[in-house]
């Protein structure tokens, strides 16, 4: 990869990309390289047979298979018995919810700002299992909520055994303190911090020992990759706190033995090693390539405050936020400015609550109709996003 970031280069190889539609719900979805996809096709076409055989194929299968699981620790600075591949993050969080071991009268805390996928097992755990659930929250009508270590202190207690919060919100962009906030969980003995990493994983490289993490996940879909999820497991976290749900002749000695219940489609994990090569060439470029991009965007919201309300960082630092960006037309259903856009143009964004309704409803209070969300990822390019003020400018106030 040269050191100049070359978009058109980087275009040609998301096959997608070549279509009429403009693509702006990236953190819905990614689009896919297309050497992804010729990954999966060959191990389809050559190696489809069950893993672990002895003959020739099922050695070639079990092979592409561990090298992925491979790629996908070292990506992330973890080893491979640290990480299990799963269909998606809310079945992995679900599975890990169901495998850690707590007892009555143990507390979990969870951040109000975060995907429903960190917040539904948690709250189902505690209500099952007799824990008090504490939520990490802010006052409603906050705009542009932060977690930091001085709002999580007052709810840490000697039987704190879970904090989870998000690393970067799929609503707001906004990019918590991870490292700090781990510090601050860790000062409890025994406390395990998880943190839901999808929202963040497609704007740069991800290195768990400097997180200071217990548990983490993301999506590689959203990541330009396939339709699977990963869950990293601190060895030392997973080994004193997390039983097994495999088979009782499982041996149970690695995150996958434990809570991976077969749900690692081998193409699709097959095809990681691409994935996380290509994010080795682009890394270093896509910081300084998103900020531009969302400078565009922020830069004209913010010259609207009397009629628009943006939600998280309202300034494009990329040191502080991703360029996922949230806003309401102050009077205007978001729904109908979506859709109002969406018949003047080929944008592909969209207006609702993502999954993240607790924040919408108790912190943002954004209305019925939600937010209106604008993705952005590096394949982006400064003209498209141009062209979208343009058009969003004339349909909305023309």
């Amino acid at each position: 990869m040269s050191s100049t970031f070359d978009v058109a280069a980087i275009r040609e190889k998301f096959p997608a990309l070549k279509q009429k539609q403009l693509f702006f719900d990236n953190a819905g979805g990614s689009q896919i390289l297309g050497d992804v996809v010729d990954a999966i096709v060959s191990y389809l076409t050559t190696t489809n047979v069950q893993l672990g055989a002895s003959y020739a194929v099922g050695q070639e299968s079990t092979r592409k298979y561990s090298q992925g699981v491979t790629a996908a620790a070292k990506y992330i600075n973890a080893d491979p018995d640290e990480v299990v591949i799963g269909s998606s993050t809310t079945q992995l969080l679900r599975n890990l919810s169901e495998a850690l071991d707590f007892s009555p009268g143990d507390e979990i805390i969870v951040s109000a700002l975060d995907h429903e996928a960190n917040i539904a097992p948690w709250v189902a755990l505690a209500a099952a299992r007799s824990l008090t659930l504490k939520w990490w929250t802010l006052p409603p009508g906050t705009a542009n909520p932060i977690l930091t270590p001085s709002s999580l202190v007052p709810l840490l207690s000697a039987r704190t055994r879970l904090v989870t919060c998000t690393h970067a919100s799929n609503i707001l962009g906004t990019i918590q303190p991870i490292a700090a906030l781990a510090d601050t969980v860790h000062t409890v003995p025994g406390a395990l911090f998880q943190v839901d990493g999808v929202a963040y994983a497609p704007h740069g490289r991800l290195d768990m020992r400097a997180l200071g993490v217990d548990f983490y996940t993301f999506s590689w879909y959203k990541v330009y990759g396939p339709h699977v999820s990963l869950l990293y497991g601190r060895r030392g976290a997973h080994e004193a706190s997390v039983r097994s749900l495999g088979h009782f002749f499982n041996p149970s000695q690695t995150l996958e033995q434990k809570l991976g219940l077969a749900g690692s489609n081998y193409e699709l994990t097959a095809s990681i090693p691409v994935v996380a090569a290509y994010m080795e060439q682009v890394g270093e470029h896509i910081a300084a390539h998103e900020q531009r991009l969302q400078s565009i965007l922020l830069d004209y919201l913010r010259s609207k405050p009397d009629a628009i309300t943006i939600f998280g960082v309202p300034e494009a630092d990329r040191e502080k936020r991703v360029p996922t960006v949230s806003w309401i037309v102050k009077g205007r259903s978001s729904r109908e400015v979506v859709e109002a856009v969406e018949k003047a143009s080929d944008f592909a964004f969209r207006w609702g609550h993502f999954y993240s309704k607790r924040l919408l409803d108790d912190v943002l209070q954004a209305g019925e109709h939600g937010i209106i969300r604008f993705s952005m990822v590096h394949y982006n390019t400064e003209e498209e996003v141009k062209l979208f003020v343009e058009t969003f400018d004339r349909v909305v106030f023309g």
